[in-house]
């Protein structure tokens, strides 16, 4: 039911008249004309929905990017730092291959082994995982590089590992160093 309708002139002590709802035709409308207002508005609003919809997909879409190419670049960006304390690595264990075991010298031998499996501790809890093939371990090119090829023993096959010279690193599945390796011809 329709609200009472308070007269025009504003005079009050005048009968309030329920107001009528009327049809279509009372009004003049053409009740097509109404259908086919009505489904355009319909279809308008649906237009706008999937659009809404699309765009709300293709940011969801572009903030995934975003977090993959920073998880990218801070990944790069540790390898590289990884890279050249691998260098200093190397370094250590090369001057700890006959350390001085007397005096002072076998002292500060000590010292410099304890700094050096500090670094490695360091590294290995921020991901950096050696890679440390065996003699006899077959080659795989995406974990070594061999710097020479050699005949086949009995003990090793062909296209198996002789000798490591080098251990390589991996953080994850991104290999920073391959270990650098002997093969069986």
């Amino acid at each position: 039911m329709a609200e009472p309708k308070v007269p025009e002139n504003g005079n009050q002590d005048q009968p309030l008249e329920e107001t009528v709802e009327q049809t279509p035709e009372q009004t003049g409308l053409d009740p097509q004309a109404l259908q086919q207002a009505l489904a355009e508005a319909q279809a308008k609003a649906e237009e706008y929905l999937a659009g809404w919809q699309r765009e709300r997909a293709e940011f969801a879409n572009y903030r995934q990017r975003v977090e993959q190419q920073a998880a990218q670049t801070r990944a790069r960006v540790r390898g590289d730092v990884f890279k050249g304390l691998l260098d200093i690595l190397d370094d250590l264990d090369l001057a700890l291959q006959d350390p001085p075991r007397r005096g002072k010298a076998g002292a500060w031998a000590d010292g410099i082994a304890l700094i050096a499996q500090k670094l490695r501790n360091f590294l290995q809890q921020q991901g950096l995982e050696p890679i440390e093939p065996q003699p006899g371990d077959p080659f795989d090119p995406y974990l070594h590089e061999a710097f020479a090829v050699d005949e086949p023993t009995e003990e090793v096959p062909s296209g198996h590992i002789l000798e490591v010279v080098r251990k390589g690193y991996r953080v994850g599945d991104q290999v920073l160093r391959p270990a650098l390796v002997k093969v069986a011809r």
